[in-house]
């Protein structure tokens, strides 16, 4: 029989020590190490398959000997998860798909799972019964497309025994932290048990060219629980982000070796499952039957997908003497450098006024091309002066309250011509190389930002 021993990991950042201590010296977090027993064998045989393993030895290649060829990618039917991947599923890649508990992480791999063209899936679930994803699937869709099998295994060597009679073409895997091996005598989602079942998985996808999904839950702190090194281990990293209480979901790109990080893919959730959000514009600016103060529309992008959003800002007297800065789905230090502008700049007092800001449809904004039109927003609800819902804004405010260009300014502009506004503010200095004739709205071009605030306010 193999030798045992114990080590303590770290259960935030999966860290190992030979004794126990108080404080993380990777993650600084306290009384977080726990003892593991960990099964050390000297000839220790691949869980996936039986046999002395892979005998192939690696010899290096000089970067001009080696060939260069262009990964085959397999449609999923699913556009926006073709598209938040990349262009479709590549063989032998491990995506990983972390979101709150009830979120839709598992209708979405089902989902997948069943309308995937022709392709032989096998669904693993140590979660749920089979009778609960049969329901599950009978409101999702009632032709399957594909040869989708359900298992319901946590033990990894089962399911590669499975794995080995099917011969499945997609796995997908719900949810990892409920997985066990036999190698490690540790609890299911301890931070031993799933790094060893991530790397089994992933030795698995790599020797087969099979792509695999796993599932994985998060902490209280929104991170994918398990050891950080989850996440390098991996191919691709995708976060299901929304409120259970709304019908959108946004499908994020954290990670993605085989295409571009910070994609998205937005859905709506509905009885029958998730439905894609094919031109997210319509949800993230709202129907309005008259002009009201606070409001501003901006251009913005989302990994390679141009999109308008509205950005709502409330400036009241502020009625407990301090003042309050809230920002949601914004960076509050952002917001508070943007008023410092307004104030240095502009001459508006708002030091002594409660400022609310709001992105709507409930999504995160980090591109700072939506700083004109927070500022926009704040003076029209400082001022009570409505703008016209016809006019959009893509720039970029620097210290010196200078209007400073955007990238990709083009997508931006045919993202707004496309949905009926009249009229984009831009920088100055965008225009240089710009088409102007190319486009049917007006393109206003300013330098700074007195020029945007004498042009609306007068």
């Amino acid at each position: 029989m193999a030798k045992s021993k114990s080590a303590y990991f770290c259960q935030s950042c999966g860290y190992e020590s030979a004794k126990w201590l108080g404080k993380c010296p990777s993650c600084n977090s306290w009384n977080t190490f726990v003892e593991e027993v960990i099964e050390k064998g000297n000839a220790k045989v691949p869980a996936w398959k039986t046999g002395a393993g892979n005998s192939r030895v690696s010899t290096p290649s000089k970067v001009e000997d080696i060939v260069s060829i262009t990964e085959e990618r397999v449609p999923t039917g699913d556009l926006e998860l073709d598209r938040v991947l990349g262009g479709g599923l590549v063989p032998g890649s491990v995506t990983l798909i972390g979101g709150e508990p009830g979120i839709g992480k598992s209708t979405l791999m089902l989902q997948l799972a069943l309308n995937i063209v022709g392709k032989k899936v096998l669904y693993i679930s140590g979660e749920e019964s089979e009778q609960q994803i049969k329901m599950r699937a009978e409101r999702i869709t009632d032709q399957p497309k594909a040869s989708c099998y359900i298992l319901t295994e946590t033990s990894t060597q089962n399911i590669f025994k499975q794995v080995e009679l099917l011969e499945p073409e997609i796995l997908i895997v719900d949810s990892i932290q409920t997985l066990h091996s036999a190698h490690i005598e540790s609890t299911p989602g301890s931070v031993s048990q799933v790094r060893e079942c991530t790397a089994e998985l992933l030795k698995f996808a790599k020797e087969t060219d099979t792509p695999v999904f796993l599932i994985g839950h998060i902490t209280k702190d929104g991170t994918i629980a398990g050891p950080k090194i989850l996440e390098h281990m991996v191919d691709t990293v995708l976060q299901f982000e929304g409120d259970r209480h709304h019908v959108y979901r946004i499908l994020r790109s954290i990670k993605n070796r085989f295409g571009a990080a910070a994609e998205l893919g937005i859905y709506a959730m509905h009885g029958s499952g998730l439905r894609q959000v094919s031109n997210p514009s319509e949800i993230l600016l709202s129907q309005r039957d008259e002009e009201l103060s606070g409001i501003a529309i901006s251009a913005t992008l989302e990994g390679a997908r141009p999109m308008l959003i509205e950005t709502q800002a409330l400036v009241s007297t502020a009625a407990y003497g301090t003042p309050q800065r809230s920002a949601n789905g914004f960076d509050t230090k952002r917001m508070n450098m943007l008023l410092a502008v307004l104030e240095k700049r502009c001459g508006f007092r708002l030091s002594t006024r409660d400022v609310f800001l709001n992105i709507a449809g409930g999504i995160k904004v980090e591109d700072p091309a939506i700083d004109l039109a927070i500022l926009v927003a704040l003076i029209s609800s400082h001022e009570d002066i409505s703008i016209s819902s016809k006019i959009c804004f893509a720039a970029e405010v620097g210290l010196s309250g200078e209007i400073r260009a955007v990238n990709r300014i083009e997508q931006r502009i045919s993202e707004a011509e496309k949905l009926g506004f009249e009229r984009i503010f831009i920088s100055n200095y965008n225009l240089k190389g710009l088409q102007t004739e190319r486009f049917k709205i007006e393109l206003t071009a300013v330098s700074k930002i007195e020029d945007v605030f004498s042009i609306l306010f007068g």
